[in-house]
């Protein structure tokens, strides 16, 4: 039997090059800053980290990126000082300073991963629909040979509230209640249009918030934060997509609605739901919120009990 070479060919190198080269070319990755932004590449991905995983520290980015500590901390300052980031000790370990993007962050950020996404889109168009498929397959068996591990458990970007996802939130909140506890009652989905409404002409963007929850460009999930009084928040319309389920999205929607809450010095976060809604409670339950008080009434149709649940600060 012939030995075949454990040593990459000549060919084998130039190949590799050269699809590197022709690859960095179609993705723009030789330009001055990443999709005419301010951002240098490596910034950007950085940035990208930090949008899309929970309690990172300067460690976890050097050993995911595998940047230079020093050039990190540089940036990372850099960042600070333009208030995309903020810093703040682990709950689990004081000694940890976990790092997250603040609002402006996501904004700075929310453009860039929307061109990126839009100039992949607009590369795979170039191919025949048939060819695709492989393209795709080609890049996961790249990846896999090479040993990048498998998908993160949270595939998602949280995000501000966009042009279109109001409709889009009031429709698919319309359609999960009616499908999966038989609220078919219009005035259900004129209720959350209703909340929306208010929600958007009264914005106060120091002491309110919305979380869009994005994946592969599809919202499948969102949260808000009124501002009840000077010293209340109300957290209103949780949901999560069906297909979105399981990767503790709605775990997360809420601990940013905690931390937004206790960051903008409200005393007390409330909320106000039914018992039929056995996820969304056990989630309330699970991040400390305490329930104050029941109510049975007729809703929509159905007889339920309302809940009003409190956490303090």
């Amino acid at each position: 039997m012939t030995e075949i070479s454990q040593a990459p060919t000549s060919d084998d190198v130039a190949a590799v090059r050269r699809f590197n080269r022709f690859y960095t070319r179609q993705l723009g990755l030789l330009a001055e800053s990443m999709l005419a932004s301010p951002f240098s590449l490596s910034e950007a991905r950085v940035l990208y980290e930090l949008a899309h995983g929970r309690d990172i520290t300067a460690s976890d980015l050097i050993r995911e990126l595998g940047l230079d500590a020093g050039y990190l901390s540089r940036m990372l300052k850099k960042f600070e000082d333009q208030g995309l980031i903020r810093r703040a000790p682990a709950e689990d370990d004081a000694r940890r300073a976990v790092i997250a993007l603040t609002p402006k962050g996501e904004t700075a950020f929310a453009p860039l991963d929307r061109g990126s996404q839009e100039g992949v889109v607009a590369m795979l168009e170039k191919v025949a629909a048939p060819d695709r498929p492989r393209i795709v397959a080609a890049t996961k068996t790249i990846a896999r040979l090479l040993g990048d591990p498998a998908p993160a458990a949270e595939p998602y970007i949280l995000r501000g509230l966009e042009t279109g996802d109001a409709g889009w939130i009031t429709h698919r909140q319309a359609v999960i209640y009616a499908r999966e506890y038989g609220w078919t009652d219009p005035r259900f989905e004129a209720l959350v249009a209703e909340i929306l409404s208010k929600f958007i002409t009264n914005f106060d963007a120091r002491h309110e918030r919305a979380w869009i929850a994005e994946r592969d460009g599809e919202v499948v999930g969102s949260v808000f934060i009124s501002r009840a009084s000077p010293e209340v928040a109300q957290l209103r319309l949780l949901y999560v997509e069906p297909s979105a389920r399981g990767l503790g999205l709605g775990r997360r929607l809420v601990d940013e609605c905690i931390r937004f809450s206790r960051a903008k010095g409200y005393k007390t976060l409330m909320l106000w739901t039914h018992d039929i809604l056995v996820p969304a409670v056990r989630i309330y339950e699970a991040a400390g919120f305490k329930l104050i008080k029941e109510e049975r009434h007729n809703e929509f149709g159905h007889d339920v009990n309302g809940q009003f649940w409190e956490m303090g600060f």
